[in-house]
């Protein structure tokens, strides 16, 4: 509730025939009710706690809020509110929390088990709905059971210090449309609902004390729409249910006896409980006086026909057996022989069932002194009391147009409702494409898919982030991100195409090549697309036919051909800086097209120190010729004579840096993939690389973090040593930590 209300808590009982609203606040010496105000329906606008003209119903409600704000001079927006059991559905679970190592348990971990059996108990209930889809169920409260401390039973488990924790649950659960209706009509009256909970579940905070339910004890809260029962024993409650029958089915049977409106009817019914004669009028506009012993026995039928249908549901909810007492509150259960029959059908002696009203609330002051203590105030109050037994610590809002509720540990934002409801990171975040993974010269490379569109998020009609603080009953959609297109990457697209060439030595002039590239063993173009686990190597040499393609020129027949002044054929192999001499027919001046090798000084020495141990080498039969006929060592012995070679270099550092001017090898300029950046998370090194800009979402990339593993805690996102988003910009060097903390 807003502190600004004065710590008062505004309850609305919103039942069939009526609609009580409560102000009041806990204080030391019990609950002060500030102020009441009841209001009927002047339609059936509801019919069996399920509200049928929401309209209406908003209007009712509107009318105790107003009555309420002038008694208590103050507005009021924030409402607790409870449902009726119908269409009831519990589960009862236990669940475990473990903690890393022996903890002092906390209110915190208390309330971390309270989520975790919800969520359990939603799961069960899932599984044993799969094939009956008529309802969607929301739960609307919950009540632990027992305890258990390291695997032993406790009563209480706070302070303690313990391994592990553990609880038996029992949580209920209705159809998301009754809840629907219960918050669209107090929305329309300008209130939010700052709690929810179930009408039996209120009620008991009020008419079975805590040190009572040891006992076998069940509780009848007797509406206008629906019976609903509760049954509690050792300790705390055991089941809850409903049956549709209360209040009305009697008022019905008057208004077909004396002809009357559903609204004197139900006047009639009352006055039955207090006075000895009751008059009315019927339709036909005839008056009427008649004893109200007379309406005690035409109602008597159906109200037999309530109480048995009750005690045996009570005896289904105690395993078919009977309980020791019964409690019944609510204005059904004020009909004469109400409390009798019920007895004799649950077969214990008529003292042991007892209409609660003033007994009960003796730690309950009405400040306005003539409000009178009654059965039919037990629920209202005890919706307000429910407030403060730690059942607010859940707000509910509209995501994607289903209701929600989430545990509210103080810092729930829009990404804690999208895991809540099932959506992975991979559809909040935008989403890359299918990588591809292949080697090249023997090293491993990955190309990245395309990065897709981030997911859309709304809150209330406005475009928000998904850190953005949720807010109780606001209504949030998500558009999924979307995957973006698959890595795609071409052969001319690798460094390895665009920079690594292979030089040679034609006709005194230097042609430079780029190295062919195998793919599988096969050659394959620079517009090869690259495919999953290709491996990829570059070739140093080419063979005199490939670089004849290459140059593009067409070979006198009767010219000879000779590499490193030997003679040669268009299949030898040759390497970097090969020698070549060959005879050209129609070729244009290659000065025109290459650059010519320079004959300095410097040069014609090593030249001709290199042709003189060349010539050595000769003479020693030292270099062994590689043609079609060369064996497996021909390359590596082609790498020998590169190496000698390379001494026959006549031009300067520039020389070896001059571009291609040929059509022919001019490769495009192809951007390299990012080389990436080196950051710490929680102090281990890692390196985020192939984007062009990151942000916190992407270490997810490279660490393992199950971020739906919460169980009430919170995710804490540090970047240098700052608190930060996951939309957060890294940098190289950047520090960042991630971790759980309880909330």
């Amino acid at each position: 509730m807003n502190q600004q209300e004065n710590d008062f808590v505004f309850g609305l009982d919103i039942g069939t025939r009526n609609v009580v609203g409560t102000v009041g606040r806990l204080q030391e010496d019990g609950f002060h009710v500030v102020a009441q105000c009841t209001r009927e329906h002047e339609t059936r606008a509801m019919i069996d706690g399920q509200i049928h003209n929401i309209s209406r119903v908003g209007k009712v409600v509107q009318e105790v809020k107003e009555c309420l704000e002038a008694q208590v001079e103050m507005p009021l927006k924030n409402v607790c509110i409870a449902a009726a059991g119908r269409v009831l559905r519990t589960v009862t679970t236990r669940v475990k929390y473990e903690f890393p190592e022996e903890t002092v348990v906390s209110g915190e971990d208390l309330h971390t088990l309270n989520l975790l059996g919800v969520d359990k108990a939603q799961q069960e209930l899932k599984e044993e709905d799969e094939e009956n889809k008529k309802y969607k169920f929301f739960c609307v409260g919950y009540s632990v059971m027992h305890y258990y401390l390291n695997g032993d039973l406790f009563t209480s488990l706070e302070g303690h210090k313990a391994d592990f924790i553990e609880e038996d649950i029992i949580v209920t659960f209705l159809p998301e449309d009754v809840v629907d209706g219960l918050y669209s009509a107090v929305e329309q009256a300008g209130l939010q609902v700052a709690n929810l909970t179930l009408e039996p579940i209120a009620a008991i905070n009020v008419a079975i004390p805590q040190n009572f339910r040891m006992l076998n004890i069940a509780l009848i809260d007797v509406g206008a729409g629906t019976s609903d029962i509760c049954i509690t024993k050792e300790g705390s409650i055991a089941a809850y249910g409903m049956i549709p029958y209360a209040g009305d089915e009697l008022t019905e049977v008057i208004v077909q006896e004396y002809l009357v409106d559903f609204a004197t009817a139900e006047q009639i019914k009352k006055d039955s409980t207090e006075k000895k004669e009751i008059v009315f009028e019927d339709i036909m506009g005839i008056s009427h006086t008649i004893p109200a012993e007379q309406v005690w026995k035409l109602t008597e039928p159906v109200r037999n026909k309530i109480t048995k249908a009750v005690a045996e549901k009570i005896k289904e909810l105690n395993g078919d057996v009977s309980v020791a007492a019964a409690f019944v509150v609510g204005g059904g259960g004020k009909i004469k022989g109400f409390c009798e029959s019920l007895a004799k059908d649950l077969g214990i002696v008529e003292e042991r069932v007892a209409l609660r009203g003033e007994e009960v609330m003796k730690d309950v002051t009405f400040e306005q002194g003539d409000i009178k203590k009654d059965p039919l105030l037990v629920t209202p109050i005890g919706i307000c009391l429910n407030y403060y037994e730690q059942k607010n610590n859940f707000i509910v809002i509209h995501f994607n147009d289903e209701m929600m509720k989430l545990y509210d540990n103080g810092h729930l934002t829009v990404v804690d409702a999208a895991l809540q409801a099932g959506y992975s990171t991979e559809e909040l975040f935008p989403r890359r494409g299918k990588d591809i993974h292949f080697t090249v010269n023997g090293t491993h490379r990955m190309i990245r898919g395309e990065q897709g569109e981030s997911a859309i998020v709304r809150m209330n009609d406005e475009v928000v982030g998904m850190n953005t603080p949720l807010l109780s009953n606001c209504r949030v959609e998500i558009q999924a991100s979307t995957a973006g297109g698959r890595a795609v990457r071409t052969i001319e697209s690798l460094d390895e195409y665009t920079s690594d060439t292979v030089t040679f030595i034609v006709n005194r002039h230097y042609v430079t090549c780029p190295k062919f590239v195998e793919v599988n063993g096969s050659l394959e173009p620079g517009s090869y697309e690259i495919q999953e686990n290709d491996a990829i190597e570059t070739r140093n040499y080419y063979t005199l036919g490939q670089l004849r393609e290459f140059m593009d020129v067409e070979l006198d027949p009767d010219g000879e051909i000779m590499v490193n002044n030997r003679p040669a054929s268009m299949e030898t192999l040759v390497y970097e800086n090969f020698n070549i001499e060959w005879t050209t027919i129609g070729y244009a001046d290659m000065d025109a097209t290459y650059k010519k090798v320079e004959e300095s000084p410097i040069a014609v020495a090593e030249k001709e120190a290199f042709e003189q141990q060349f010539k050595d080498l000769q003479d020693a039969e030292d270099i062994v010729e590689v043609d079609d006929d060369a064996n497996a060592d021909a390359d590596d012995d082609a790498d020998d004579v590169s190496a000698e070679i390379n001494q026959e270099e006549t031009v300067s550092e520039d020389a070896e840096k001059t571009e291609e001017t040929t059509e022919t090898t001019e490769v495009e300029d192809v951007k390299n993939p990012q080389d990436g950046i080196d950051i710490k998370i929680n102090g281990e090194n890692f390196k985020l690389q192939n984007k062009e800009k990151y942000i916190f979402v992407d270490i997810f990339n490279v660490i393992d973090f199950d971020i739906n593993a919460g169980g009430g805690r919170r995710v804490v996102t540090n970047l240098n040593g700052q608190k930060c988003g996951y939309s957060s910009e890294l940098n190289d060097g950047d520090q960042i930590e991630i971790y759980w903390k309880e909330s």
